[in-house]
């Protein structure tokens, strides 16, 4: 007959719960694991199951009970680092639909927004085909399955238990934020630049002769050409998202050696 004492019991649901906490975290804030979409029950069963699957390879976990002030902590910490590496791929995505909302605004499509699920906000039409685009770019570049393989690899880098988080991984996080404007705005160019153009030389041609008028005429052409633009874009549109997704890999990497205690 096996016996199974008390605290070979407690190991073995230590040895589950807590990566499951940082692999749920993660599966709630990811951008495409976590889509509104994906019933929460399904999310639980996949991060359950990842657990299940990645417990073995775990460096040893720490021996603390879950029903403790010590475990509360540890459940803390593991939320914060499955939040903050979903929120890193959030933060890319918001690149595609800023530069579709720079684009948008530019073409006069401004009014042209409806309710996104997703984010419980009006979105931008232009906005949400560029977003829907790199999703699907991301799934065809197995980024999906590169971020669960270095999500399973944080726990050998950012060990279960260690005594608290070096702070100024945060703070590195939030600078990152600044790439919403500067890749967003570097992908946009193209078109809002020369979108920009035409529309000061219909501004000076509106002086010259004010027989033209800049409503009848700019709207459609500004319409016309950014589609022209835009369908120009996405030619390039793939290798450019394709280094967008790698620089965010290598922030996720560099982010968790930052994040283990100095």
């Amino acid at each position: 007959m096996i016996e199974v004492t008390f605290l070979q019991l407690q190991a073995w649901i230590a040895a589950f719960f807590w990566p499951f906490v940082r692999l749920t975290s993660f599966m709630l804030t990811a951008p495409i694991l976590g889509h509104s979409a994906i019933p929460n029950p399904l999310k639980l069963a996949m991060g359950a199951t990842l657990a299940v699957v990645i417990s073995p390879i775990l460096p040893p976990m720490p021996d603390v009970p879950i029903y403790s002030w010590a475990g509360f902590g540890i459940i803390v910490e593991q939320i914060l680092i499955g939040v903050s590496i979903g929120l890193v791929m959030q933060v890319t995505f918001a690149v595609v639909q800023a530069a579709g909302e720079f684009i948008g605004l530019q073409m006069g499509l401004a009014f042209a927004t409806f309710f996104s699920p997703d984010s419980g906000a009006n979105t931008m039409i232009l906005s949400r085909i560029l977003h829907v685009f790199a999703m699907l770019m991301f799934l065809a570049l197995n980024g999906h399955l590169i971020l669960l393989e270095i999500l399973a690899f944080s726990f050998q880098q950012v060990p279960i238990g260690m005594v608290g988080l070096n702070l100024g991984a945060f703070d590195m996080l939030a600078r990152f934020g600044s790439v919403v404007f500067l890749s967003g705005i570097l992908l946009a160019l193209p078109v809002f630049g020369a979108l920009l153009i035409i529309n000061l030389t219909l501004g000076i041609l509106n002086r010259s002769a004010p027989q033209l008028t800049v409503f009848s005429i700019g709207f459609p052409m500004s319409l016309t050409m950014g589609l022209f633009l835009i369908m120009t874009l996405t030619t390039n549109l793939g290798s450019y998202l394709q280094r967008l997704f790698a620089n965010s890999m290598d922030f996720i990497g560099h982010y968790l050696d930052v994040l283990a205690p100095l």
